[in-house]
């Protein structure tokens, strides 16, 4: 930092202007454990808000005011420092928003897809912030979509949904003329995050480790760090697939017959298929928990995630059904062991090479955080995720529910995994989910045999 920068923050700080507070435990993670520098783009989270209704600069930046003022993380940036760098909290912020007028000729589905990534691949600075953007291209009087990219350092995918919510209910004030704030949250991210800090005491952290060093012992990876680091870094690329609603329906009978979830369910048939795929029986993938076991902390945006590795031995002998519940007793035991990501990391003795996540290369995910299509006379919102800015791996996995159809989105990057790997990959995971479904009394080397 220059002199003039010092002298600033000095002031700032004496002022109460800014605030000081350590790393979460989750932002921790992006600092200690990625492969990727927190400032690479592929931790943007990345959404679009289709908006039906009247919508004005003035009211949308009055909006976004009110958002600004209730949630914390709008105000927080990124001060460096000697081991970690720590968080600033402001105390007041402007709303980061823009509008812009599409022409006829950008409004095609294409077109906004090529806005939209310019807005999402835009750098953050971590320093000066804010961390977010968000800009409204007018599609006509009352059709607009709201580009929303937010840094993972202060968000997760359950924040967008807090977001919207949040915007909405200001959106609704504005027009009205009501001019208060919205209602401070229950618990801010600040205070969460010393309740972490306070509950993760050394001997919580050593009777998770004693797990972790077990069930991570002697682990294989499915294939070697890329030789060329910049390979892994920058947004990745999206491919989607969807599962259709009659197999979407035999899946969660299937779950609820075996005594299973549905997210134990599909993750057995992707384990099954990246055996397959990978030619390895042992298979680690990693998967995000919402951490958010409090009902104080649902109305929080913030980064508050974790991730939890799950680890599956595919035994081509064992029964399909035998096979799903072997997967949901150690996902049940995983979850029940979760520790933050860094502190998991020292446990196992991983160190994240360039480009190469520390204990798995793949990202398996439910996203079944709350994403609410708001709506009133005249006014909607509706949500639409494009990344969550957790694809610092190889490749992610994100499979969303959609009445009783799943969206299966795959995030990838061509210079590792081209995508015609990665369309064979997705044809190979949906034949698995219907092939379970079909013959769960099949032996587990049938299905891998026959699939594509």
């Amino acid at each position: 930092m220059s002199q003039d920068q010092r002298a600033r923050l000095k002031e700032w700080l004496e002022s109460g202007e800014i605030r000081l507070q350590p790393l979460t435990f989750p932002q921790r993670e992006l600092w200690e454990a990625s492969p990727v520098p927190a400032t690479d783009q592929s931790n943007n989270i990345c959404a679009m808000i289709h908006i039906r209704g009247r919508l004005t600069p003035e009211g949308g930046e009055a909006a976004l005011q009110k958002v600004v003022d209730r949630q914390e993380v709008f105000r927080l940036s990124f001060l460096p420092g000697k081991g970690q760098p720590m968080q600033m909290i402001r105390q007041s912020g402007k709303p980061a928003l823009c509008f812009s007028e599409l022409p006829a000729s950008q409004r095609s589905p294409e077109a906004i897809e090529e806005r939209a990534g310019e807005i999402f691949d835009a750098p953050f600075d971590l320093v000066q912030g804010p961390l977010y953007r968000a800009e409204v291209l007018r599609l006509a009087a009352d059709d607009h979509v709201l580009v929303f990219a937010i840094h993972h350092a202060i968000a997760d995918g359950w924040t967008l949904g807090v977001f919207v919510q949040d915007l909405f209910t200001a959106y609704l004030q504005v027009v009205r003329g009501v001019t208060s704030k919205l209602p401070p949250v229950p618990l801010s991210y600040t205070d969460w995050g010393a309740a972490e800090r306070a509950f993760w005491q050394p001997a919580e952290l050593a009777q998770r480790a004693t797990f972790w060093k077990s069930n991570l012992a002697a682990a294989p990876r499915l294939w070697s760090p890329p030789n060329d680091p910049d390979a892994a870094s920058g947004r990745p690329q999206r491919w989607v697939s969807h599962v259709p609603a009659e197999l979407g329906r035999a899946l969660r009978e299937l779950a609820r017959r075996h005594g299973a979830t549905l997210f134990s369910t599909l993750l057995t048939a992707f384990q099954i298929t990246l055996a397959q795929w990978t030619g390895s029986d042992d298979i680690v993938v990693g998967t995000p928990v919402a951490n958010r076991n409090k009902p104080a902390i649902g109305e929080t945006m913030g980064y508050c995630s974790g991730i939890v590795p799950l680890r599956g031995q595919i035994d081509p002998a064992r029964k399909l059904s035998n096979s799903l519940r072997a997967v949901h007793l150690a996902t049940l035991d995983a979850f029940a062991n979760a520790m933050p990501f860094a502190e998991l990391v020292r446990v196992v003795g991983g160190a994240p090479a360039a480009g190469s996540n520390p204990v798995f290369e793949v990202r398996f995910a439910l996203q079944n955080h709350p994403v609410p299509d708001v709506e009133t006379p005249g006014l909607s919102l509706q949500l639409r995720m494009r990344s969550t800015g957790t694809a610092r791996f190889a490749i992610a996995c994100e499979i969303s529910e959609e009445g009783d159809a799943l969206e299966v989105a795959w995030l990838f990057r061509p210079q590792l995994v081209p995508l015609a790997d990665i369309q064979n990959l997705g044809l190979m995971y949906i034949a698995a989910l219907a092939g379970v479904c079909q013959s769960p009394e099949s032996l587990t080397s049938t299905l891998m045999t026959s699939l594509p």
